[in-house]
């Protein structure tokens, strides 16, 4: 296939872009900085020449947006906002403009959108978006406006060809440099891989091959359109997570942090809470019942397979 990223050049557009090349996909990325020949410009608000790229394309996957690690100011907010609201308009007017469009088009979102919760699982058809339990700060209410208001831009989008599908991902476990499972394995290997304030929240991921999986897996089948979760079938509390992590990285203890501790380290890393505190109970409903297999569906295989290094293993299960 012929696939289009905008934003693809961060650690889940590098995940992507991998593991599609593997597989015989042809991929252009758009990006402001272009490095290499298959990248393009774009500013992700205003069209351009590069919408022609996506005139013929059989897919566009928009990953574009501001990274969620940072400190949640109001100047933060509203650029995580905006950044991912005006390329996701543009995407849409791109698409519309264009004389061949793109059968499919994956837009990132977010598991955040759900509520803050130690009880039932949130799925597609039944889970509670925004709220929660009352240990919720009230500002974690920012994140999930972002994240409707993501999805809204989507669907206000005027692409009646083009079958639309909204990616709620947890969190992608790669062993890439600056990644969310490099950041928490140099935690463990200093030590401080012990439970967040607890532990009791509960963490929802994806093991890299997967999410690359999954994203194939929804290029194909054309009868998934809407709000799909992209997520292991098994999430866990942060504590057990954790441990599970420092078994497979070969360290045996790991320092506990409270909350006022964990508040310190992610004002010093310049980062926020919410990222380690926040439950996100979600579970893949809607791509376990369309037949979807997961080859890491548990946290034990998955952290063993990547804190192991073998590139070579998950190279293999993306081929596959």
């Amino acid at each position: 296939m012929k696939i289009v990223i905008p934003g693809g050049t961060g650690n889940l557009g590098a995940v992507l872009e991998r593991g599609l090349l593997a597989a015989g996909h042809r991929i252009t990325i758009l990006t402001r900085n272009p490095m290499r020949p298959n990248h393009l410009h774009w500013d992700g608000r205003t069209l351009g020449p590069w919408a022609d790229a996506l005139d013929g394309a059989d897919a566009v996957i928009n990953l574009a947006g501001r990274s969620v690690s940072c400190r949640y100011t109001r100047e933060h907010l509203d650029e995580m906002t905006a950044s991912r609201v005006d390329s996701t308009r543009v995407v849409g007017q791109a698409i519309a403009a264009s004389a061949r469009p793109p059968a499919v088009w994956l837009q990132a979102g977010t598991a955040t959108i759900y509520a803050h919760t130690q009880g039932r699982p949130n799925d597609e058809a039944t889970g509670v978006i925004g709220g929660g339990e009352p240990d919720a700060p009230a500002y974690w209410a920012e994140s999930i406006a972002i994240a409707r208001a993501w999805e809204a831009a989507l669907a206000e989008a005027d692409t009646p060809g083009t079958r639309k599908v909204a990616m709620r991902t947890a969190m992608v476990m790669s062993p890439d440099r600056g990644s969310v499972f490099d950041v928490l394995s140099r935690m463990v290997r200093c030590g401080l891989g012990g439970a967040v304030a607890g532990g009791r929240q509960f963490v929802s991921w994806i093991h890299e091959a997967d999410f690359v999986r999954a994203v194939e897996f929804l290029l194909e089948r054309g009868d998934l359109a809407g709000a799909v979760n992209v997520c292991a079938p098994h999430p866990l509390r942060h504590k057990d997570f954790m441990r599970i992590l420092r078994r497979a990285k070969g360290v045996r203890f790991g320092i506990p942090a409270t909350r006022w501790m964990a508040e310190l380290g992610v004002f010093a890393l310049r980062t926020d809470t919410e990222l380690l505190l926040k439950s996100r109970r979600v579970v893949p409903a809607r791509l376990e019942a369309a037949g979807f297999q997961f080859e890491y569906p548990a946290w034990e295989a998955a952290a063993g397979n990547l804190a192991s290094g073998n590139v070579s293993v998950t190279e293999r299960t993306l081929a596959a």
